[in-house]
């Protein structure tokens, strides 16, 4: 398993570049008896069994642009291995294989890895509907949470644009003109009140605007990251964005963008691959919990077809989209037979 993880880290596969890595990952699968296909980029492999299939969703894509690994070499210290995308999630993608590999399950199994997951898979979503057609269950295999425990929901993404549009006037006069930059500031202000205890969080995370400090702006921009517990909480923020006025005399509002995942609301179906799971880890010597994520994953999108999703079955360790990017060696083999065990689970 270390081997396999140390070649796929060494395959350096940012979005955009993974056709590499997925041709590393199509034998694998083959071998364990799948019917592989490709579909724009994405993998997918087939195991003839009985019942409704369980899916099993990854990503191969990485955060790291290429040349990484000349500064962040792979390498292994203190049981744990280090390199880009060693914990998000080619960790996960050898635990899904070992699992496969050890479940000797007569069920019906399903693989969905996608190639553009970390820019929330525009190109994938068709291919991921397809995959979830008819399964009994979403079982992702991206990283668990920092003390190790279960996901069964994970927040809703939005990624949005907004441009303010003032008039230019010098500065000595700024009567004549209307500032972009002002009204952004208050616009600012007033996203960011939308984070409160529900679990909403609004961030403006990148401005831009005005040509010369001794320049009423005439432009303004703002990229804003918006993450949402519910569907009802998006469909409540949706309508703030898209109704936004300005409040300043003389600028308007362009907003665009929208949302890259739906919120993965914890079903009762969750509820029940949770609770086998538990057992099962129980076996192995984990005290399993239930966690919600800020983040989202492909199984959102397969949560929001009326597929239960249990998430975070890949390796443990930490640093995700991180220079300490790392797994815990030892976690490789218990994570796999916690996910063997619930592939052989006859109750699911």
């Amino acid at each position: 398993m270390i081997e396999l993880l140390r070649e796929l880290v060494e395959i350096e596969s940012p979005t955009g570049g993974t056709a590499d890595v997925r041709d590393r990952l199509a034998p694998e699968l083959k071998t364990l008896g799948g019917v592989v296909s490709f579909e724009a980029g994405h993998l997918r492999a087939d195991f003839a069994g009985d019942g409704a299939p369980l899916l099993l969703l990854g990503h191969f894509d990485t955060v790291w642009p290429r040349g990484t690994l000349a500064t962040q070499p792979w390498r292994v210290e203190a049981g744990r291995a280090f390199g880009p995308g060693s914990y998000d999630m080619k960790g996960g993608l050898v635990v899904m294989l070992e699992a496969i590999r050890r479940a000797h399950t007569e069920r019906a199994l399903r693989v969905m890895l996608t190639a553009d997951e970390e820019i929330g898979s525009p190109t994938a979503r068709d291919a991921i509907a397809r995959a979830a057609e008819g399964a009994a269950a979403g079982l992702v295999c991206e990283p668990p949470s920092s003390r190790g425990h279960l996901k069964t929901a994970r927040k809703g993404l939005g990624r949005f644009h907004l441009r303010v549009t003032g008039r230019a006037a010098h500065a000595g006069h700024p009567k004549d003109g209307a500032s972009a930059i002002e009204e952004l500031a208050r616009l600012t202000l007033r996203l960011h009140a939308l984070t409160d205890e529900s679990g909403v969080s609004a961030n403006v995370g990148v401005i831009a605007g005005g040509t010369r400090e001794n320049v009423v702006a005439a432009e303004a921009t703002a990229w804003i990251d918006v993450r949402v517990p519910t569907s009802a909480a998006r469909d409540r923020v949706d309508a703030f964005l898209h109704g936004l006025e300005p409040e300043t005399p003389g600028t308007s509002i362009e907003l665009d963008g929208g949302w890259t995942r739906p919120p993965l609301e914890r079903s009762a179906g969750a509820g029940v691959l949770f609770e086998r799971a538990r057992e099962h880890g129980r076996a192995l010597g984990l005290d399993l919990r239930e966690v919600s994520a800020a983040g989202g994953s492909d199984g959102n999108l397969v949560g929001a077809l009326g597929v239960p999703v249990l998430d975070g079955l890949g390796a443990e360790g930490a640093g995700s989209h991180a220079t300490n990017e790392h797994v815990l060696v030892d976690s490789l083999s218990v994570r796999s037979e916690l996910l063997a065990s619930i592939l052989r689970d006859p109750g699911l």
